[in-house]
């Protein structure tokens, strides 16, 4: 009885032990097709990106090919044949001083505003008018850009004529605000603060959205240890978002850079190089000069034309450049750098 019941029970062992040599389990056929499906999804997006990104480079290769070609002629005519009668290179010095000096004014106004709208609607306001204030701050980036042309040559410029006597009578000692001030308040100071404002919805959404990836823990870390919402914020906040201040600082100077219409219908502009910002003489920037003379110019003056905005192109792109820099050496310590 006892020897049945072992054999009994070897052949329970024997049915239920699953095969151990030369079988495969096989997948079903459904599991194989998804897997072919997925695995062709994954070729065809690799492509595509593969495909976008060369794109990119292609066309950035064919713009500057047809900026270096069309600026040649200009480059290598003599200098009485130059707009000005005076050479490219004195014809380029004050668009390039003006460009610059526009993007600059308009950072230095922009940069601290948008910090502190971006703080205000990620720390400081009650969500609703956050969300709110974000929606509203975001439609401004959607205004064209010759409606804030129109508002500053007809509402801003007006309205600053009195704060530039002003200046002039009171800070006329200093370079900046030496007068006699402009009538009509069509300065590069006011084109500088219309920039400004246009820039200003860009970086406000990408200190935003900056600020709000701060780390949780590090602000509850620094808030338990007895900071005040303003030392949590200098501690934690500020230093972890340094990179994308950087880059929206970037992001908002290579669109000041370039921005045509709205200085051109603020900017009472002339060919001098004036430090001066509220004076009659205003330099006129590369963009705002390529629209006013490109629709009369013919021959040579198109080749000049375009070789300045060839030298807008390498401004810009030495911009982001060194932006692209700035961000490699932090992106080791900055937490938001990626």
């Amino acid at each position: 009885m006892v020897a049945r019941t072992h054999v009994l029970t070897l052949r329970e062992e024997t049915v239920s032990r699953p095969p151990t040599t030369g079988t495969s389990i096989t997948p079903p056929a459904q599991g194989r097709r998804g897997s072919s499906a997925q695995r062709l999804g994954d070729r065809v997006f690799s492509g595509l990106s593969t495909a976008s990104g060369v794109l990119i480079l292609v066309v950035l290769a064919a713009v500057t090919l047809f900026l270096v070609t069309e600026s040649l002629p200009a480059l290598t005519a003599a200098r009485e044949d130059v707009i000005g009668g005076e050479g490219f290179l004195r014809y380029l010095g004050p668009l390039v001083f003006g460009t610059l000096l526009a993007a600059v004014l308009a950072l230095l106004f922009a940069v601290p505003l948008s910090i502190g709208i971006a703080l205000f609607i990620s720390h400081y306001a009650p969500r609703r008018l956050a969300r709110t204030l974000g929606y509203v701050v975001d439609l401004l980036a959607a205004i064209p850009s010759v409606v804030y042309g129109i508002w500053g040559a007809l509402v801003l410029a007006p309205y600053l004529v009195p704060t530039y006597r002003w200046l002039a009578e009171h800070l006329g000692f200093i370079p900046l605000f030496a007068g006699p001030a402009s009538s009509t308040g069509r300065t590069i100071l006011t084109a500088g603060l219309v920039l400004s404002v246009m820039i200003l919805p860009i970086m406000s959404a990408i200190n935003r959205e900056v600020f709000l990836q701060t780390p949780k823990l590090h602000e509850e870390a620094s808030l338990a240890l007895g900071a005040t919402r303003w030392e949590m914020i200098r501690m934690t906040v500020l230093p972890y978002a340094r990179s994308g201040i950087v880059s929206g600082a970037m992001l908002g100077l290579g669109r000041a850079l370039g921005e045509t219409i709205a200085v051109l219908l603020v900017l009472s502009a002339s060919s001098a190089v004036t430090a001066n910002l509220i004076g009659q003489s205003n330099p006129s920037t590369i963009p705002a000069n390529i629209a006013a003379q490109f629709p009369e110019a013919s021959g040579l003056d198109v080749n000049v034309l375009i070789a300045t905005g060839l030298v807008l192109f390498a401004i810009t792109f030495a911009v982001n450049f060194a932006a692209r820099a700035v961000l490699a050496r932090r992106a080791d310590f900055d937490g938001a750098a990626g």
